[in-house]
């Protein structure tokens, strides 16, 4: 059953006591809060950190502070990463 609250957000009714009290009071929440409980609801999703992901990433950092540091990265400015997300993004909307 869908039904929608005074903010017009659809919400999804389930059918638990449980699950429509939780739900009620999530929702009397301030939206600070309710990002706070929705990311905890999302992590709580994921699966055990991957140790192997985390040393890559710390790599992949370490290797591009070198470059930064030895000047051999390519850098660009704020304009220019500004003006290439938006061919990108305008690329992906038109695909």
């Amino acid at each position: 059953m869908r039904h929608y609250n005074n903010s017009d957000h659809l919400i999804l009714n389930m059918g638990s006591t449980s699950l429509d009290k939780v739900r009620s009071a999530a929702l009397s929440l301030s939206e600070t809060e309710r990002a706070e409980i929705a990311y905890n609801l999302v992590v709580s999703l994921d699966g055990p950190p991957d140790k192997d992901v985390e040393q890559a990433w710390d790599a992949e950092i370490m290797r591009r502070l070198s470059e930064i540091d030895s000047g051999t990265a390519n850098l660009i400015d704020r304009s220019e990463f500004q003006r290439r997300m938006r061919a990108y993004l305008q690329v992906q909307k038109d695909f």
